[in-house]
């Protein structure tokens, strides 16, 4: 049991490392809580940083899910416990405990976690994920549906309950950080309705894609 919980405390500190806000910091030296959608995500990279800082920010997002889910398996500790240590790196990666409980998405870590776990969710998800960069502006869309069908596509190709509970759990860390949104400020009435929804579906709170990815602090001070 310790080795079990051990692990999983392990997949959440190393989920926990933002490569997003440490790469913004050296390339362009920002923070990039304070830049457009204010993720400590690839895609924010994309648009505040790089497209190539976004390839290392992508690869070392996936092994943060790849790593600790493939030891708990390799070190016989179960398939339970591998499963939970991909989703402690997922968690980590969106509620860092060392960026004031702020992050990402998680969709990189849970790649990484689901190709060790359910190779062909895996395949599944980056193929929602590549549809999604036809409509870039939209591309928040097709990254829910991957997620919301996984677990159907878990059930279908006869993966244990483990994984399919952990896909469902896995959705649920998504709904929960993007309604969450790194603690943006909600409106007052009506329009807080509003602004769930988009953060549901858009994963930002306005529907203008542009003027969301294009706020910094100068703007919001000036």
């Amino acid at each position: 049991m310790l080795a079990q919980v051990g692990m999983v405390v392990f997949g959440y500190l190393l989920g926990a490392i933002s490569f997003a806000y440490l790469i913004a910091r050296l390339w362009r030296g920002i923070d990039l809580r304070e830049y457009g959608s204010r993720k400590l995500s690839g895609s924010n990279v994309y648009h505040q940083v790089s497209p190539w800082a976004t390839v290392v920010v992508g690869i070392l997002d996936l092994l943060k899910g790849m790593v600790p889910t493939w030891f708990a398996l390799r070190w016989g500790l179960g398939e339970v416990t591998a499963v939970e240590t991909g989703l402690a790196a997922m968690i980590g990666h969106n509620w860092s405990i060392f960026m004031g409980f702020q992050g990402g998405r998680g969709i990189g870590t849970a790649l990484g976690a689901l190709f060790v776990l359910f190779p062909w969710g895996s395949a599944w998800l980056l193929g929602w994920l590549v549809v999604g960069r036809a409509v870039p502006k939209m591309a928040a869309v097709p990254a829910l549906l991957g997620f919301v069908s996984l677990p159907l596509l878990a059930i279908i190709l006869g993966q244990s309950s483990e994984v399919i509970w952990g896909c469902v759990e896995m959705l649920g860390v998504i709904v929960l950080k993007r309604l969450e949104a790194n603690r943006e400020p909600l409106p007052q009435g009506g329009e807080r309705w509003k602004v769930l929804f988009r953060r549901l579906l858009l994963d930002r709170d306005i529907a203008d894609f542009d003027a969301w990815m294009q706020r910094h602090p100068e703007k919001q001070n000036g």
